[in-house]
C-alpha cells in the first residue's frame, strides 16, 4: 500500500495530512455537539496534527534533496500543479454557488469532496497506493456530511470529526514509513 522509492514524498504526505487534521479538526470547532467532549476530541485532533508536523517537516527539509516523483522538471510535476490548481478553482467556484445559494452549510462537505477526488489523480503522480486509500475515504465522508441532520451539529462537525481521524492515520502512516525508509537509504 506504500511505495518507498520516494520517502520524502512519504514523509511531506504526513506534514500535509497532518496539517490537514489540523484544519479539519479546526474547523469542526464552527458548531459541534453541546458540552466539552467533542472539543476535546476536537484539540486532542489539533494537536495530534500539530505533532506530526513538527516531526515531518524538520525531516522532510533534511532531506530535501533526495529523489521526489515530483521533480519540477518532469511531467508528474506539471500535473501536480494543474491538480492543485483546479482543485482551489473548483473549491472556490463551489463555495461562491453555496453561498449564493443560501446553504454554507454544505461548504465543508463540498471542499471534503473535492479533496477527495483529487487524491486519486495525486495517487498517480506520487506513484502512492496510500492515497487510493484517502481519495475514497475523505470522499464517503464528504458524500455522507452532505445529508447529515443540522440538528445535532453543523456538517463542517461531522467532516473534521470524522475526516481528521483519516488524515493523521493515514499521515502517521506515511511519515514512520518514509522516516524508515530515509534511515536505511
Amino acid at each position: 500500500m506504500l511505495e518507498l522509492d520516494y520517502p520524502r514524498d512519504l514523509v511531506m504526505i504526513g506534514a500535509i495530512f497532518g496539517l490537514a487534521t489540523l484544519m479539519w479538526a479546526g474547523w469542526a470547532q464552527e458548531q459541534p455537539p453541546a458540552g466539552v467532549a467533542w472539543r476535546i476530541v476536537l484539540a486532542t485532533l489539533s494537536v495530534l496534527g500539530l505533532v506530526l508536523m513538527a516531526l515531518s517537516i524538520p525531516l522532510a527539509i533534511k532531506n530535501w534533496s533526495t529523489p521526489s516523483a515530483i521533480n519540477p522538471h518532469t511531467t508528474g510535476f506539471v500535473v501536480y500543479v494543474i491538480v492543485f490548481w483546479v482543485e482551489v478553482v473548483i473549491c472556490a467556484v463551489l463555495a461562491i454557488i453555496a453561498v449564493r445559494a443560501g446553504r454554507l452549510d454544505l461548504i465543508a462537505p463540498l471542499i471534503m469532496l473535492i479533496v477527495g477526488i483529487h487524491f486519486f489523480a495525486l495517487a498517480l503522480v506520487f506513484h502512492q497506493p496510500v492515497l487510493h486509500l484517502a481519495g475514497p475515504l475523505i470522499t464517503a465522508i464528504a458524500v455522507v456530511t452532505a445529508f447529515v441532520p443540522l440538528e445535532i451539529a453543523a456538517r463542517s462537525f461531522w467532516c473534521g470529526v470524522l475526516g481528521a481521524p483519516v488524515f493523521i492515520v493515514i499521515g502517521a502512516w506515511c511519515y514512520v514509513a518514509g522516516r524508515g525508509a530515509l534511515a536505511t537509504g
